[in-house]
């Protein structure tokens, strides 16, 4: 048996003649979150619905707990929790009405006074469904997700809808289902939420997987960012290289601010190499260093390259 939990093996989807998904590979162990991201069109939901069991690989493998996810969906259904884009509640039932309702189809259903509770909707539970914000019917969704117990949990964009303290509660529950062993397929438009919650990621572009890793492992490449405002008496020939690299400048009110991208050499060593030369450039013409940063790549910078220039 394969100790991987979700297996993507060149996997490939179409719509008539748009190829959706173009031989993608990935592979999530049990307990483990992995995001998947990508622009809109990427190939990232239909990637789900494939996994989901809810239309067969047009080619390639794909296995679900050591299953065809399509072709054994019925015995897969009770171990797995799925929370799609858009949801199918009926509004004129009430929140408790909705959890009982989908705990019937479960052999073993949490309680619904636990389940109501994990995504603070326990006030809400004598509430019709359709008086409910979108961000409130977002955590039942989740809830109806989860209240089967399932091995597996598939989230489509989550918290979309969600206000700041709601997004933080429903992280703060992913990471407990996923530290009990859940596993657990994320896709978000949100970074932060990813870099927040995820083992791995894959960012996808136009039916590919670009890059994929761990957080660290996919920003590392990507260089940091060193930056400063520039003193009018300053020409902007006469700043320094810095990775052999000239700064690129940007000008806000009338202000330019140099920017430089190091990405040479040692990962952990490279912006303080790159600081130390700026200091004593700075040393040297007697310039102070207005607004000074520095930073490592960001997930936003790697997602915006590959969307830029590819």
């Amino acid at each position: 048996m394969s100790t991987q939990t979700i297996e993507v093996d060149g996997l490939r989807q179409r719509y008539g003649d748009f190829e959706a998904v173009r031989g993608i590979d990935f592979s999530v162990a049990s307990g483990q979150l992995f995001a998947l991201l990508g622009t809109n069109g990427a190939g990232k939901t239909t990637t789900m619905e494939v996994l989901e069991g809810f239309r067969p690989a047009a080619s390639g493998s794909v296995r679900l707990l050591d299953a065809d996810p399509y072709r054994h969906r019925r015995a897969l259904r009770p171990r797995v929790g799925i929370m799609l884009q858009e949801s199918g509640l009926i509004g004129d039932l009430t929140v408790a009405e909705t959890v009982s309702l989908w705990r019937d189809l479960h052999a073993r259903p949490l309680p619904a006074s636990s389940v109501l509770d994990q995504v603070d909707l326990t006030e809400k539970s004598g509430t019709a469904v359709r008086q409910l914000s979108g961000g409130q019917k977002r955590r039942l969704d989740l809830a109806l997700a989860i209240v089967g117990r399932p091995e597996v949990l598939f989230l489509d964009e989550p918290t979309t809808g969600m206000d700041p303290e709601a997004r933080i509660g429903t992280w703060r529950l992913i990471q407990e289902l996923v530290a009990g062993g859940t596993t657990v397929l994320l896709t978000t438009h949100y970074l932060e939420e990813a870099e927040r919650l995820a083992d791995r990621i894959a960012i996808m572009h136009r039916g590919e997987i670009r890059i994929a890793g761990t957080v660290p492992e996919v920003v590392s490449g990507h260089g940091d960012r060193i930056a400063f405002r520039v003193p009018a008496h300053i020409p902007i020939d006469a700043l320094p290289l810095l990775d052999g690299l000239p700064p690129e400048i940007t000008v806000a009110d009338g202000l330019p601010t140099a920017r430089w991208t190091v990405t040479g050499g040692d990962p952990d060593g490279r912006a303080h190499r790159a600081v130390a030369a700026l200091l004593a450039w700075a040393v040297e013409q007697s310039v102070t260093l207005d607004r000074l940063s520095v930073r490592p790549a960001s997930l936003e910078d790697v997602f915006l390259s590959i969307v830029e220039n590819q």
